[in-house]
């Protein structure tokens, strides 16, 4: 028998969160070599730094915006990506494979 295919008795909701949960597992993207980057605020330079990434670190996206446009190893954009929340880092600095959106617009 297949592990894929065991259900707890009587428990079917705990075995639909867990494949929830699987599915809306985070990915977490590189940011750029030999860099440590400012984490802000806001999506923009405008916003106050919050705390300082250190090199080779990996990060989560949970959603982008448009803010302040910022050049770096990684192009020149001005999307935002939410690390956490309240805490924001330019997509300029993180490899995501894309020049455009990869995440959900902030609300």
């Amino acid at each position: 028998m297949s592990v894929d295919h065991v259900e707890e008795a009587g428990n079917s909701d705990a075995a639909e969160a867990g494949t929830a949960t699987a599915t809306a597992a985070l990915t977490y993207y590189p940011v750029a070599p030999g860099v440590r980057l400012n984490v802000r605020s806001g999506p923009g330079t405008g916003y106050s730094v919050v705390r300082v990434l250190s090199e080779g670190v990996n990060v989560p996206i949970f959603c982008q915006c448009p803010g302040t446009s910022v050049s770096g190893p990684y192009g020149t954009t001005n999307i935002w990506d939410n690390i956490a929340d309240g805490q924001f880092v330019s997509d300029a600095y993180v490899r995501t494979g894309s020049d455009g959106y990869i995440a959900p617009r902030c609300s």
